[in-house]
């Protein structure tokens, strides 16, 4: 063999070795974030379980209040159809801020919020929304892993090559909510 052809042959196999090297990563990380996706799939699900009987509880101190109660539901099940994290990113601000409107009306009604299962299910909401905030954001670093990983040369080759295109954040809120004042208030 002479040695023209043992370094091509070296060459084209270190190059086969790179190409699986890069692909293999770019799985690995894209099932990390599609693995992370699910975990916020699986408590946004326990949260849209709650909604039904915080409304129901609201409603026994409430119930002239049913637009409400209906663009509540509607929301919910809104949400339950979004599919994605785009999608779901602005249905879930929707509903984030109709929650608020529901949480206004126990603002108004003090024996609502004195009511032990109100307590409870509030306990709980405010555990899952926790849960929520730690899955986003294990997901979106999972994401810029990934995006990161197919972004750079000369990975970027590889991946445009196999057709691994970049994941989508999940982002709660607008950016410019996030840059207003936090208010803070004392009961």
């Amino acid at each position: 063999m002479s040695m023209h052809l043992l370094a091509g042959v070296v060459g084209v196999g270190i190059f086969v070795v790179v190409i699986i090297l890069y692909y293999n990563r770019f799985v690995r990380r894209r099932y990390a974030a599609r693995s992370a996706w699910a975990d916020i799939d699986v408590h946004l699900r326990k949260r849209y379980d709650l909604v039904p009987a915080l409304v129901e509880v609201v409603k026994g101190y409430a119930a002239h209040e049913s637009a409400t109660f209906t663009k509540v539901a509607e929301i919910r099940s809104a949400a339950m159809r979004a599919s994605g994290p785009g999608e779901k990113s602005r249905v879930e601000n929707t509903l984030t801020e109709t929650l608020k409107s529901l949480f206004a009306l126990a603002e108004a009604y003090p024996a609502l919020k004195a009511d032990a299962h109100f307590q409870t299910l509030m306990t709980q909401l405010r555990e899952i929304e926790d849960n929520i905030e730690y899955a986003r954001r294990y997901y979106n670093a999972a994401v810029l892993n990934y995006n990161i990983a197919i972004g750079v040369f000369p990975a970027n080759l590889t991946a445009s090559a196999f057709s691994f295109g970049p994941e989508v954040f999940f982002e709660l809120g607008e950016a410019q909510e996030a840059r207003r004042p936090v208010k803070i208030a004392f009961n």
